[in-house]
Parts: structure tokens; C-alpha cells; sequence
């Protein structure tokens, strides 16, 4: 039987990439997406997934998009929490709102998409959970308090999960991309970028696609005896321990 996997944040940049090499691996995809129409539609068209627009943050969200798409596709056999937000400031300038929205959406929702679908996991005792964090939050970055705090939580979720699951099939794994080649990132100003570019020792950004491969081996049964574990995907600008 055909596998069912869920990217959230699955239609633009990393998440559209994990997209399409989750259907080229031959699962059945469920893109979920925030807010642009325009963007889900064409993921959809262009990869033949299913995309579903929710609020991660938000827990009856989640478990009505988890309905549906549990009606649509089947349950879900991998989970990739990929969805996130910034909201840049120094402590000092940063608003309750900026701090509690990237929390919300950032780790709330691992949370929410975990505890939604990890009980059906384990009466099937079998589930692949990724969650995709970033180098931010193993070396904390200036301005990304509130980011660096989330992806930060999400690997300690990860390795906490990881242990509850292992008995049941389950394995839960967290990835730490670098500074990868996507809309976000082409939006540092140029200056900047290649100064962030000059600290990576490959010596260029990441792709999207190469973020896509790793999940592509964590959500496969070769991978079944790694959970807990961190993979870090930065080129080299962080060399964790």
C-alpha cells in the first residue's frame, strides 16, 4: 500500500523540494501551505500533490486538516514538520507578538502536528517524523532570539520523541540546514549575503534539493534503525560535536 506523507509548509522553498522528492519516491503527498494560493496551486499542478491550507499554530486547525486529509489520502505514515516563520529583532526592539508568532508556528506546531498523528502511528507500529530545525538553532544568530529558541526546542522535542517512539516503529529525526538557496534567503541584501557565504567552508549556499534528499533517506524504511538524531546540512559553517 502506498504511503501517505505530510509536508507542512510543503509548497514553497525547502518544503516544496521535499515535496516533489517524497512523490518521485513514490508516496502520496499532502502539501500543507499558510497562505499563497497562487504558490499551492501551482505546487499542486506541477508535482500532483494534494495541498491543504491551515494554520500549523493553531491545534483544531491541525486536526481538521489531519481529518481531511486522512479522508483524501489515508493516514499518515511520515510527518515533516518543515513549516516556519521569522520575525527578526534584537531582544531589546522584540514585541510579545514577534516572539509568541514564530514560537506558535515554529514549534507549537511540531507539537500539534506530532501529538495529532503519532497515536495512529503507533497503532500501526510503523511512522518516520522529521523535523526540519536549522543551524540558527545550534548556534543562536543575532537579531533570531525567537527562532533560534524554537529550532533549538525543536531538536530537544526531537530526541524526546525519538525515545517514547523507538518501541512502536517510530522514528523521529531532526535536520539542521545552513543558509540554503530559497526566496528567503535571496532577500538578504547582496552585502550581506556574500558575507554570510564567505563563513561557509563549501563555499556556496545549500539547495533545496539536497535538504529534499535527507529527508528522502530519514523517511525511508532504510533508515529505521536512526531516531534521535541530529543531521547537520550547513556546508561546514557549523561543525557540531
Amino acid at each position: 500500500m502506498t504511503k501517505v506523507a505530510l509536508v507542512t509548509g510543503g509548497t514553497r522553498g525547502i518544503g516544496r523540494a521535499i515535496s516533489e522528492r517524497l512523490v518521485k519516491d513514490g508516496f502520496k503527498v499532502a502539501a500543507n501551505y499558510a497562505g499563497n494560493d497562487e504558490a499551492a496551486g501551482k505546487c499542486a499542478a506541477e508535482l500532483g500533490v494534494k495541498a491543504y491550507k491551515w494554520d500549523v499554530g493553531d491545534y483544531d486547525a491541525c486536526a481538521e486538516g489531519i481529518a481531511r486529509i486522512e479522508k483524501d489520502l489515508g493516514p499518515v505514515d511520515v510527518l515533516v514538520n518543515n513549516a516556519g516563520i521569522t520575525r527578526d529583532a534584537t531582544l531589546h526592539r522584540m514585541t510579545r507578538e514577534q516572539w509568541d508568532d514564530v514560537i506558535r508556528v515554529d514549534l507549537t506546531s511540531a507539537f500539534n502536528l506530532c501529538r495529532l498523528t503519532i497515536e495512529g502511528m503507533r497503532e500501526r507500529s510503523y511512522g518516520r517524523i522529521v523535523n526540519i530545525s536549522s543551524i540558527n538553532g545550534q548556534k543562536g544568530q543575532v537579531g533570531q532570539v525567537n527562532y533560534s529558541a524554537a529550532k533549538a526546542g525543536l531538536i530537544g522535542f526531537t530526541k524526546a520523541l525519538a525515545q517514547e517512539s523507538a518501541k512502536k516503529g517510530i522514528t523521529v529525526n531532526v535536520i539542521c540546514p545552513g543558509y540554503i538557496d530559497t526566496e528567503m534567503v535571496a532577500a538578504v541584501p547582496a552585502k550581506v549575503l556574500e558575507g554570510i557565504i564567505a563563513t561557509i567552508p563549501v563555499g556556496r549556499l545549500g539547495k533545496a534539493e539536497e535538504m529534499a534528499a535527507c529527508v528522502s533517506f530519514l523517511a525511508s524504511d532504510s533508515a529505521g534503525f536512526i531516531t534521535g538524531a541530529t543531521l547537520t546540512a550547513n556546508g561546514g559553517q557549523f561543525i557540531a560535536g
